[in-house]
């Protein structure tokens, strides 16, 4: 997976081959992303190796959480070709389950919401894409080649092929509050 995960990286770099692998090798979502497949696969392994590699994982796990801001739980089921776009304050949930080619930009939650029943994690589709600000969360499911828009919050099902956005912007003025009725004077004061 992490072939795929770097390959997809790099196919999404322009430039010449330099380039693309400077690129890479610089972008902090992507070690990011080698860092919980490195967990997540030390998960499956014998107990000596976990007691002789954990330490390794825990210090290369911390310097990715207050370095990036990217916190990303070992347990969390990950596919092939994960992509984070931007680093800085993503939180991805440990019962989250996330498809192949999932891209996600920064202050991205998906985590954990809801009570009794509805209380869980999402599930989110292949080829997903989840912007700035968004935040996924709840026992939910996001579909395929679904796109959530930047500071969408997403608390319930998300069909296959959807663009979940916030409203319109709507700019609200009071003139009146701001008129000048004594110069050198705003009303109220």
């Amino acid at each position: 997976m992490v072939k795929k995960d770097l390959l997809r990286r790099y196919e999404l770099t322009r430039g010449s081959t330099l380039r693309r692998i400077i690129a890479c090798y610089r972008a902090p979502g992507l070690h990011a992303v080698v860092i919980f497949r490195f967990g997540h696969w030390l998960m499956g392994r014998s107990l000596p190796l976990r007691i002789l590699l954990k330490p390794l994982y825990m210090l290369l796990n911390h310097r990715m959480m207050s370095k990036w801001g990217i916190q990303i739980d070992m347990e969390t089921r990950i596919g092939e070709g994960f992509l984070i776009f931007h680093y800085g304050g993503i939180f991805v949930g440990s019962e989250a389950v996330i498809g192949d080619n999932v891209s996600i930009s920064h202050n991205v939650t998906i985590g954990i919401a809801g009570e009794g029943k509805r209380r869980g994690t999402p599930v989110i589709g292949n080829n997903v894409y989840i912007a700035p600000g968004a935040n996924v969360s709840g026992r939910i499911t996001i579909g395929d080649n679904a796109r959530i828009g930047a500071n969408a919050v997403i608390s319930r099902d998300v069909p296959a092929n959807a663009l979940v956005q916030t409203g319109p912007v709507r700019t609200v003025t009071f003139p009146s509050l701001y008129a000048r009725t004594d110069p050198g004077r705003l009303p109220g004061g």
